[in-house]
């Protein structure tokens, strides 16, 4: 029997021990009674610029570590001056409707001449190893996300051993803390190893790793970094032996983990990593392990508890966490999706602070030195995603790192514009990395995309209509203008309808022509979505600083050349400009969407047709998919007001996945024991397109009113969110209870007016309400005027069927919170 095998064996007998130690509540733990065998069974902590992951085994702890800036590579462009030199006769091919010939043209001329783009990468790992605590009893360790602290506890000889770790916002280093019921107990090394070029020694009383990134794709790698370890003892002794450190016979003990890198910007690598390090290590140690932990907490805090949701609890929660997910499809677990949607706000957290980078494909998370995709951003979803749940789960100022690497891209984005295109303007394809690469990337399959920027540039507009700050909005201006004068130049006139269009181009990843792999394209639907909503905005934005009046008047005469979306001859939203669609594509991306979600084109109330149509498009499409498609398509039956559908996508997303469920390992798209996103692997978007998902089934704000409830499934019918944002500066608390709302509570941030959405046949008191009918003036709740669409003659469309509900007016004073009970 391996000492692996004996340990589980006999953390397993100890298991009811745990249970009966643990008490029924709301505690918003992930917990299990064995430590992780794997990286994606190890749970994350993070402040934004360092992450670990936390292994929980007793007789060798380990600590996987990543700083933020540990890429691959160092400055560079991806752009050369034969990078679009084959763009005018792609055109010409698409045109003549030759699409399998442009295509096989791109995939050779328009493959990328330099790199695709950088690795995000791991910095190494930090072992803590115990002589003789293989045969630990009564094992517990959990991942606390109301306080972001990780702790294992566990039992041997008579002793109780527990360790805290977490990653200090307030501090910027890496904390464990090690205590024993009896003293002189705590006695266990430390070491360090990495995948990376570099050394391990001691200098000036710490444990020091000094490494440089590696070589990818022609790029040398440029990032050096310095992970240094001070341990301290309570009693005891600590000292530094053979690149360890040695703590013997101590009551406690303390790590401090600090990690920098010569990182300053995207141009400029002239940091001194070791200063940097000590600088934050020096700091740290001056305070005392409880002070620091609780200003760790208070910081954290600070975020998270502006929101609390609760839709109940049951005994399940004295289950592990890996249980739960497994049995959640058939069980009655609410708690757990509680836990789920304050677990992506948690991650977002712990991976996105402002004055930081914004989280990769993994977060700030990576064990590997080649991770899928290179763990870099693809912004053609991905990086998008990952911000969907920041303004409407009051996490506002963590969309911050996005916005700075917007204005990064709208530089290096200049040169790609004009090298490429010939025009003005900037624009990004569909990845980017640490060094803020624009040109295509990867093969031209996907990477012919030059829509990432547009649709980044989406989010700028969307925090103004969270915060109305005006400050804002003329400070990233100058971006959107950017991005509108880049497609001014390259839009193309198509023979047949005359129509504007973006080509050459794709609906990401996705193909139309049976049987072959041809994505080139003009027009796309979403491209047509993205234009129109990147036009409208910059437009409003104009108008509201008052600047560029002839600009204006110039966009809104390119929005009516525009692509209306169409609907074909399955009744479906097409996704190309062509009725290509087949009913039998189960396709991850649903790319024709983004007008219904995150966009707001597509709705019950001003396009029925159009909102059918995206709906059969959507049931064609199917409900199995990766991680991150499923999340999305939470997002999708939310904005169909379809809560049941919505909750069904929750069920197959929360699928356990690397375990086993009745002695049958589980594969495929859904949820990994740590509760992280398996595409598979393990992509972060999917955590943060969930958590806004659930969001959207209870509160939204983007068709001209606050819809209360908008989405709720028959598995939630009583209930308590508080601390929901939505457009116009409103923080909305909503409790119910048997599908009838109990409480409501708006707290105004702007003033002015705010318009309630309630379905009739809700009890509602409406003593203080207006009810009206008509266009809210509020320029927070202007919804676009999208063209009549095109029908096929073929399409039968369905009734819209949604709930009939009555709008409500509050005339409402920046400040004040308005309440309304149940009659």
């Amino acid at each position: 029997m391996t000492i692996r095998t004996l340990l589980v064996t006999l953390l397993l007998t100890c298991s009811s021990y745990v249970f009966g130690q643990k008490k029924l509540d709301g505690t918003l733990k992930l917990w299990y009674n064995t430590p992780a065998a794997n990286w994606n069974e190890a749970l994350p902590i993070g402040n934004g610029r360092l992450g670990a992951m936390v292994f929980g085994d007793p007789a060798k702890e380990q600590l996987q570590l990543n700083e933020e800036t540990v890429w691959s590579g160092g400055p560079n462009s991806n752009i050369t001056s034969e990078s679009g030199a084959a763009i005018p006769k792609l055109r010409k091919l698409i045109f003549e409707g030759k699409f399998e010939e442009a295509q096989a043209i791109a995939d050779v001329d328009m493959f990328p001449k330099k790199n695709s783009g950088m690795i995000y990468q791991p910095v190494g790992n930090l072992f803590l190893k115990f002589q003789g605590h293989e045969k630990a009893v009564n094992y517990y360790r959990d991942l606390n996300i109301e306080k972001a602290v990780a702790t294992v506890t566990y039992d041997l000889d008579g002793v109780s051993y527990k360790r805290e770790i977490f990653s200090s916002f307030s501090d910027q280093v890496l904390i464990v803390r090690l205590t024993a019921s009896k003293p002189g107990k705590i006695s266990f090394t430390v070491g360090m190893d990495s995948p990376q070029k570099g050394a391990l020694s001691t200098q000036n009383g710490k444990l020091i790793y000094s490494g440089i990134t590696s070589d990818h794709e022609g790029e040398k790698g440029q990032i050096k970094f310095e992970s240094q370890v001070i341990a301290i003892a309570d009693g005891g002794k600590a000292s530094l032996e053979n690149n360890s450190w040695v703590i013997k016979s101590a009551n406690a003990a303390t790590l401090y983990i600090s990690i920098a890198t010569n990182f300053k910007n995207y141009q400029d690598l002239s940091v001194n990593a070791n200063a940097k390090a000590a600088s934050f290590l020096d700091q740290a140690v001056r305070k005392n392990y409880a002070s620091a932990l609780a200003a760790h907490i208070q910081s954290y805090q600070k975020y998270f508890n502006r929101v609390k949701f609760n839709i109940g609890v049951t005994d399940a929660v004295n289950r592990p966490t890996d249980q739960r997910i497994a049995a959640f499809a058939n069980g009655n677990d609410p708690h757990l999706t509680a836990l789920y949607f304050q677990f992506g706000r948690y991650l977002l957290i712990s991976s996105s602070q402002p004055g930081n980078q914004p989280p990769t494909l993994q977060g700030i998370w990576n064990d590997k030195m080649l991770p899928s995709w290179d763990s870099k951003y693809t912004i053609n979803i991905n990086t998008e995603m990952n911000y969907w749940p920041a303004e409407v789960t009051n996490l506002s100022e963590l969309h911050d790192p996005l916005f700075k690497m917007l204005k990064d891209l709208s530089v290096t984005g200049r040169e790609t514009a004009k090298v490429m295109y010939g025009a003005k303007g900037w624009v990004t394809h569909h990845n980017t990395d640490l060094w803020r690469i624009t040109g295509p990337v990867d093969r031209p399959y996907a990477g012919l995309w030059p829509m990432g920027g547009n649709w980044l540039s989406q989010h700028l507009w969307d925090h103004y209509m969270f915060t109305g700050d005006q400050r804002f909005l003329k400070e990233y201006y100058p971006i959107l203008k950017g991005a509108c004068e880049f497609y001014l130049d390259v839009l193309q006139e198509e023979p047949i309808h005359k129509w504007l269009v973006v080509t050459p181009s794709n609906s990401p990843e996705n193909t139309y022509v049976p049987g072959k792999r041809v994505s080139i394209a003009a027009g796309a639907t979403m491209d047509n979505q993205l234009l129109f909503d990147l036009f409208t905005k910059t437009e409003k934005a104009a108008e509201i600083l008052n600047l560029d009046a002839d600009f204006r008047k110039k966009l809104k005469i390119t929005i009516g050349r525009l692509v209306p979306m169409q609907i074909g001859k399955y009744s479906q939203l097409q996704e190309w400009m062509h009725d290509s669609d087949r009913t039998d594509d189960k396709h991850r991306h649903v790319s024709h969407l983004y007008g219904l979600y995150p966009g707001n084109q597509i709705s019950p109330n001003r396009t029925p047709e159009l909102f059918d149509a995206a709906r059969t498009s959507l049931t064609y499409r199917g409900d199995p998919a990766t991680g991150w498609s499923m999340g999305w398509k939470v997002n999708f039956w939310a904005r169909f007001l379809d809560g049941n559908h919505a909750y069904k996508l929750i069920t197959d997303q929360l699928k356990l996945v690397g375990g086993r469920v009745d002695g049958v390992s589980t594969t495929g798209g859904g949820t990994y024991p740590n509760l992280f996103d398996a595409h598979p692997p393990f992509q972060i978007d999917g955590n943060f397109g969930c958590t806004a998902g659930i969001a959207e089934m209870l509160l939204q704000s983007h068709d001209g009113a606050i819809h209360i409830l908008p989405a709720l499934p028959d598995n939630w019918p009583s209930g308590e969110i508080t601390g929901l944002v939505a457009r116009g500066g409103y923080v909305v608390d909503i409790k119910w209870k048997d599908k009838e709302i109990t409480q409501l509570k708006v707290t105004s941030k702007l003033g002015g007016n705010c318009r309630l959405r309630i379905y009739t046949d809700m009890k509602f008191n409406t003593d203080k309400l207006k009810e009206v009918k008509g266009t809210n003036s509020n320029p927070f709740y202007e919804v676009p005027e999208v063209k009549t669409p095109i029908i096929s003659p073929l399409a039968k469309l369905n009734p819209v069927g949604i709930k009939p509900s009555k709008d409500y007016d509050l005339n409402t004073v920046a400040g004040k919170t308005y309440i309304f009970n149940l009659n």
